[in-house]
């Protein structure tokens, strides 16, 4: 793995993770075009940069991650958690192996580009605006939304965004909700990510580390703008312009898999760490 695939790896994340058009599928097809997507070292940093994406969300709202006398927001992160890990810890063989399929990821891109075409006209603009209002059962709802997610390229904060407008979330509220979501789910996958690496008795090679901690830096930055920028134009316009990013994606998929550019499906070599559906979750 080169430097120049460490920052643009980062850039890939920081944009891709907060807005509805998966930086997992992103990240899959990033790496696949670098060519550099079967080495377990960049399996890890795929999933470790997402630390640094995270603790923007952190950073942007640390009025509530730091006020700890609301318990009840913390509740209800957990709460719409539990769905994806049971999912997860059930079928995680099975996710894995989508995991490793780009066709997978080309024909998720364009049925979420669909939906997204026409999610502002399939659910009236919700009138809840503020995190207090969102009930257990709401988040547990929003949650199940998650499990969705666990596809390749269906996008962690899109389906959790449709989650929350179906549940009368104004569109800010569920692009916010989605954002905290992603704090407890993201943070699981890294600590999970970290485990396997070591206990398959993978090591750091010479230079790996700082790779990893400027790939979080990057998407930290990155991240930080994402969000910010992403907040605003969902308050003015519709999720239609990300509908028709998706579709064109696919169509790209598609083309760079016909052409050999991107394999069609890849399996890991059977000395590397697979992901885990916990991993990977809903990006």
């Amino acid at each position: 793995m080169t430097w120049i695939q460490v920052i643009v790896l980062g850039i890939v994340e920081g944009i891709s993770e907060f807005l509805p058009i998966s930086s997992t599928g992103h990240m899959i097809i990033a790496s696949s075009i670098m060519g550099n997507n079967e080495e377990a070292f960049t399996k890890l940093f795929e999933v470790v940069i997402q630390f640094g994406a995270i603790l923007s969300v952190v950073v942007l709202y640390w009025r509530k991650f730091l006020d700890f006398a609301r318990w009840q927001f913390y509740m209800k992160l957990v709460v719409a958690f539990i769905p994806a890990a049971i999912f997860g810890a059930l079928f995680s063989k099975k996710i894995d192996a989508l995991l490793e399929s780009s066709m997978t990821v080309g024909f998720s891109f364009l049925i979420g580009g669909i939906v997204l075409l026409f999610v502002d006209h399939l659910f009236q603009r919700g009138n809840m605006d503020r995190d207090s209002d969102i009930s257990y059962p709401k988040a547990f709802f929003i949650g199940c939304f998650q499990v969705i997610a666990m596809i390749p390229g269906v996008s962690r904060s899109a389906a959790t965004i449709v989650g929350g407008l179906q549940q009368k979330l104004t569109r800010k509220l569920a692009a916010e909700f989605s954002f905290f979501l992603a704090v407890p789910t993201m943070a699981a996958a890294t600590a999970k990510k970290m485990w396997d690496f070591y206990k398959q008795g993978f090591h750091f090679e010479q230079g790996q580390v700082s790779m990893l901690l400027v790939g979080n830096v990057v998407a930290f930055i990155v991240a930080l703008i994402a969000i910010k920028t992403f907040i605003t134009y969902v308050q003015k316009h519709s999720f239609r312009a990300f509908g028709v990013y998706r579709i064109f994606a696919g169509i790209a998929v598609f083309i760079l898999i016909s052409v050999g550019i991107i394999k069609k499906e890849g399996a890991p070599k059977s000395s590397e760490p697979k992901t885990t559906a916990s991993l990977y979750i809903v990006k």
